[in-house]
């Protein structure tokens, strides 16, 4: 019997997985080293990459903007609406839903967001002013992962980037290719001010996990029925953004990333896009009546 997503992995290979990942070169994460062998692994991470992880460094959410989150997540029905479970909800079930795996929610720091519109409706948010030219993808993202949701296989084409943890926990895999039965590197739980990283050529592609309590899985274990969730920061540069000598032409930007469809398991392209702007996002949470 095959063990259960989001891994696929026994409780001896998370063991390996995670033993692995304390020694493989360079770091898997950038956080304050607490050993001499620490340290050195993390000296070989790309100049490029520490930059971002130091301006990233001092980002948090603040405690009514992660009650606020939690009360946007909670299953609980009421008058009020929850936006956050709502959207969730739609990424699933509505007529463009995908119910490959459990969702996740992707703001954009810069750029729209596909549900703005919702969230001004029922909220009475103002619509900020964008650029007429804004995009619904962002190279600066904040994503909200649900416990127990997680992402397909994914690879980042050929953009260089950060994944830092926020709140909460998020187990990140890293995988040798962007293939279902690639070689899977290391697993590593990421905590509030740790952070993941990637470029073209070095942790490209890799897979994100929110370990936390999830109560009871729907039946199709595709929602959770809690709002505890882990928070990730994310910057995802194109080449021509970054000073790196051994990049050459891009196939894949930020705009577009390759993934491994989690029920076909088969190679998919994916155009990146927002589920909201932070604007609108924090607007609501300001707005939101906390208990």
């Amino acid at each position: 019997m095959e063990p259960p997503p989001p891994f696929y992995i026994t409780n001896e290979q998370e063991r390996r997985l995670r033993i692995q990942a304390e020694r493989i070169e360079p770091a898997l994460v950038i956080s304050q080293p607490s050993s001499f062998d620490e340290y050195v692994r993390q000296l070989m991470v790309p100049p490029a990459v520490m930059d971002l992880a130091r301006k990233a460094a001092n980002i948090r959410l603040s405690a009514w903007e992660t009650q606020a989150i939690r009360w946007h997540l909670d299953p609980r029905t009421d008058t009020s609406p929850r936006l956050l479970r709502q959207i969730l909800h739609d990424k699933v079930y509505g007529e463009r839903g995908d119910k490959s795996h459990p969702p996740y929610i992707r703001v954009a720091c810069t750029g729209k967001g596909k549900y703005d519109g919702l969230a001004r409706q029922q909220h009475g948010v103002p619509e900020p002013a964008f650029d007429e030219n804004a995009k619904y993808g962002s190279p600066v993202v904040l994503e909200i992962w649900p416990a127990q949701h997680y992402s397909p296989i994914h690879s980042h084409g050929n953009t260089t980037g950060i994944i830092y943890c926020l709140a909460g926990q998020l187990d990140v895999m890293s995988y040798k290719k962007l293939d279902w039965d690639a070689e899977k590197r290391g697993l590593v739980t990421l905590t509030p001010g740790q952070c993941a990283w990637l470029t073209r050529d070095t942790y490209a592609v890799h897979k994100v996990f929110c370990p936390m309590d999830g109560g009871v899985m729907s039946s199709d274990g595709l929602m959770n029925d809690s709002a505890d969730f882990g928070a990730s920061f994310h910057v995802y540069l194109n080449e021509n953004e970054v000073h790196l000598d051994a990049y050459e032409g891009a196939d894949l930007t930020r705009e577009v990333f390759e993934y491994i469809h989690e029920t076909k398991r088969t190679k998919e392209k994916f155009t990146t896009y927002s589920d909201l702007s932070w604007p609108v996002l924090r607007e609501v949470l300001a707005r939101t009546p906390l208990e």
